[in-house]
């Protein structure tokens, strides 16, 4: 069985001169920590894990919830040879041999192989197309790990021969753990208290954002610290200090990005402001360009509130105009002006509706003829041919309506635009009820 670790690697000076998370790793399926769904007492992956047979594996979930090391135990635990790739320095070669070896191993001595790739989302497709006969065929069994959408990343074809296994950020009681077992290892005599007279566990705590291996490297630092000032207690202003850069777990082009982005505009949606002003401050906060939020705020007061209030789109246009004119981090001011506004605005999606029924009204019916009567009519010829006859000018009405028909004879009757009792769109439900009665009228008249 080939472990994670060379002989070389498990010596203890390469250990000493890990990092604090590489060398906090669990041992033994009792020291890991969190997950508890997948993998506590009584649940069937820690029973396979037990009984060393694991089928194919997808391990998914942020960064920092443990998927390197539950590879870790399977491969402190498994009789089977256990391979670790990097699907950053693996080419289709090299999982090509892979492959191959273990197709050997299983025919020739009768071994069982798990091929452990982590960042598997890395891979190519060409690339997941060659492990696909390997794992089809029962020649090894995969476990890969990644922090991105399966769905997205990997080939349909190798995902359904996969058990896919989510991992969940930590809570606060699980990074707790963690980061006790760090201080442990970092210095079995030393105790929070002595580290700092500031309650550093729970600071630590809330800047690790779910994210165990981040708090690890956190504590490292300050601990790195603390040895740099003499073993003095360090002070609330330097752990400020310390963790000022701390950067935020957003990913601009990854699935981060779009479920913050999701979060927001359903919380704009759903007149919720508080929800929105968070998730505006997360996209910020992670390098999020302000015009991508402009934009989305532009569309939003089109979509969303419509004609409820027609100011909306008014507000969402000068913001953006004063995101490119101000720039950040002032614009950011604006942009909550803009988040708030359209929070708070009356909702319709009435107008967005109308245009996708008009489209695909449309797309059903692409060439009905235009009445005559509302057709242009520049020319002599074409006005001998009836183009703008009986044409009916509103103005020339006391109640500038005309029993004018505008849509093609095939569609008469046809209602695309129903407004809401909401906002502004009651005035004009009043008025398209009052201009309904107004035709009426007309028409009865001999």
């Amino acid at each position: 069985m080939d472990d994670l670790f060379s002989a070389t690697q498990n010596s203890t000076e390469f250990k000493a001169a890990q990092p604090l998370a590489e060398r906090a790793r669990p041992e033994a399926l009792e020291d890991f920590v969190g997950q508890a769904q997948i993998i506590g007492d009584g649940s069937l992956l820690k029973d396979l894990l037990i009984s060393d047979h694991l089928p194919s594996l997808i391990l998914w979930g942020p960064s920092g919830t443990g998927k390197t090391s539950f590879a870790h135990l399977v491969s402190k635990r498994t009789k089977a040879t256990f391979v670790n790739l990097s699907a950053v320095d693996t080419g289709a070669r090299e999982l090509k041999a892979q492959g191959d070896e273990a197709k050997r191993r299983l025919l020739h001595l009768n071994e069982r192989t798990i091929l452990f790739i982590d960042e598997i989302h890395r891979l190519n497709k060409a690339q997941q197309d060659v492990l696909l006969p390997f794992v089809e065929k029962g020649y090894l069994s995969l476990i890969g790990a990644t922090t991105e959408n399966p769905s997205f990343e990997l080939n349909s074809a190798l995902l359904s021969r996969s058990q896919v296994v989510i991992f969940q950020s930590h809570d606060d009681t699980s990074i707790g753990e963690i980061l006790d077992r760090g201080l442990k290892i970092l210095d079995p005599n030393l105790g929070w208290k002595d580290l700092s007279e500031a309650d550093l566990r729970s600071v630590l705590i809330q800047n690790a954002a779910g994210d165990g291996r981040r708090s690890l490297n956190l504590l490292e630092s300050l601990f790195s610290y603390f040895k740099i000032q003499g073993g003095v207690s360090l002070k609330e202003e330097q752990i400020k200090e310390a963790l000022r850069f701390t950067p935020h777990r957003y990913d601009k082009s990854r699935e981060m990005h779009y479920d913050t982005v999701s979060a927001f505009i359903k919380s704009l949606r759903g007149s919720d402001p508080d929800g929105a002003l968070y998730y505006l401050v997360r996209m910020l906060k992670g390098g999020e360009d302000p015009l991508f939020i402009a934009r989305r705020l532009v569309i939003l007061a089109s979509e969303d509130v419509g004609n409820a209030d027609p100011r909306a789109l008014t507000v969402a246009i000068a913001v953006k105009e004063a995101v490119e004119f101000v720039g950040m981090p002032e614009a950011s001011i604006n942009l909550a002006q803009a988040v708030t506004y359209l929070a708070t605005a009356p909702k319709s999606n009435r107008s967005y509706l109308g245009l996708r029924k008009a489209e695909a009204l449309v797309d059903r019916n692409p060439n009905l003829e235009i009445p005559l009567s509302i057709r242009n009519a520049p020319t002599k010829m074409m006005k001998d041919l009836g183009y703008g006859k009986d044409y009916l000018y509103a103005h020339d009405s006391d109640s500038g309506v005309t029993p004018q028909k505008f849509l093609p004879e095939q569609l008469h009757g046809v209602e695309l635009y129903k407004p809401t009792n909401r906002g502004h769109e009651k005035n004009i439900t009043t008025y398209l009820e009052w201009v309904k009665s107004q035709l009426k009228n007309q028409m009865d008249l001999p």
